[in-house]
């Protein structure tokens, strides 16, 4: 596995809600901070208030084996309620794509998946695999997990709060 590859991993969940109600938790960009032990929040920037192609955000994060970061996001996909897609650092070379998909389920259900891209731009891993090459494959496959499980339990997060929406 190589970063230069962009790998992906992603999750899904069936939430018993409208999409409209969906989309609405997940186009808010501090969603994904109520569950990750990593992504602490972020700021609109150039004056956005909602997601919009090319509109911007700061993200702050925080990993113990990296420290404290912060990157600046940009949508390239806003597809209101079915798409929704930002590039990490760079739109053209991204350290990172985020997604997420809403796709009818039946009755009042939809799916959600979330998926996460690394690579290939530069980001947080580069420093690593740079200083051990032949570790790259180890490295890339570790990140790949950590963000299956950010992945599930920010989706379990949405989950709660569209379902408990109608309460």
């Amino acid at each position: 596995m190589k970063l230069s590859d962009a790998p992906t991993t992603q999750a899904q969940v069936e939430i018993a809600a409208p999409a409209e109600r969906v989309w609405e938790i997940i186009a808010d960009i501090q969603t994904p901070s109520l569950s990750s032990p990593e992504f602490s929040g972020a700021d609109w920037l150039d004056g956005a208030t909602e997601p919009a192609v090319g509109a911007r955000f700061a993200g702050r994060n925080q990993h113990d084996a990296i420290g404290h970061w912060e990157t600046v996001s940009q949508f390239t996909v806003v597809d209101r309620p079915r798409e929704l897609v930002y590039a990490v650092t760079d739109v053209d070379n991204p350290g990172a794509v985020w997604t997420y998909r809403i796709e009818p389920a039946g009755a009042g259900s939809v799916t959600l998946t979330q998926i996460a891209q690394i690579g290939p731009g530069r980001n947080g891993l580069s420093i690593a695999i740079e200083r051990w090459p032949e570790k790259e494959d180890r490295i890339v496959e570790r990140r790949l997990q950590e963000h299956q499980a950010s992945i599930r339990a920010n989706l379990e997060k949405i989950k709660e709060l569209a379902e408990s929406a109608g309460e």
